[in-house]
């Protein structure tokens, strides 16, 4: 049997982030007088930042400079940290992560964030991004729904991206998944409903990482 690993998603997936990431986005846009529904954004959270931005102004109809879109991307960053403080582990996350190190089964966080904006989560999670594998926007050319960050995130642990269980709470990880052959796990815990996940390729849809914990055998997991 071929070793699989584990490739996460973070914000919404291992952490509670979701709704911070969609304010920090409402600020950055509206400090450039750009008005936008809550909902519009939440809906594109998970995709890289630069395709998030250029689908919801073309939603809109609105062309910016790159120098706007510059402004507007350091915003949302600055505006997300003050956030941090919000953000907690979702329910049975660090432990899924340590109950995955001590049954030697490789795992890696795969983010459309940048490490900047990631670092913050990463330590409410306790993961070190200098220890554990962590692949960021900053490491590919193109991020979510290409598959470039789990393709990466596969290679850096050793483990064939066909044997992997990639880990989302967004249609875009699951377009992602699929788009690299891996199997999509999808979770309930960034705001996606159930129907919208399998559509999009999720193989099972859990409600949070602890209901994924309970069910890991089903997945074909076993200690190695």
């Amino acid at each position: 049997m071929r070793p699989t690993a584990f490739l996460f998603d973070l914000d919404g997936t291992l952490v509670d982030s979701v709704y911070q990431h969609v304010l920090a986005w409402s600020e950055a846009l509206a400090s450039e007088g750009i008005q936008l529904s809550i909902w519009r954004i939440h809906r594109r959270i998970g995709m890289s930042g630069g395709l998030l931005m250029n689908m919801l102004l073309r939603e809109t109809g609105i062309a910016l400079d790159p120098a706007r879109l510059e402004r507007i991307g350091r915003h949302h960053a600055a505006s997300y940290r003050r956030r941090a403080a919000e953000i907690r582990p979702l329910p049975g996350a660090r432990e899924l992560l340590a109950h995955l190190t001590d049954a030697k089964i490789p795992w890696a966080i795969a983010t459309s964030s940048r490490l900047e904006t990631a670092r913050p989560t990463l330590e409410v999670l306790g993961v070190d991004p200098e220890r554990a594998t962590v692949i960021t926007r900053d490491d590919v050319p193109r991020a979510k729904p290409d598959p470039d960050l789990f393709l990466v995130a596969a290679e850096r642990v050793g483990v064939d991206i066909e044997s992997s269980r990639v880990v989302g709470d967004s249609v875009w990880d699951m377009l992602a998944a699929r788009h690299a052959r891996a199997l999509g796990i999808g979770l309930l815990s960034g705001g996606y409903g159930e129907e919208e996940l399998e559509r999009a390729g999720a193989y099972r849809v859990f409600a949070d990482p602890a209901a994924l914990l309970h069910h890991l055998d089903e997945l074909g997991v076993r200690a190695g």
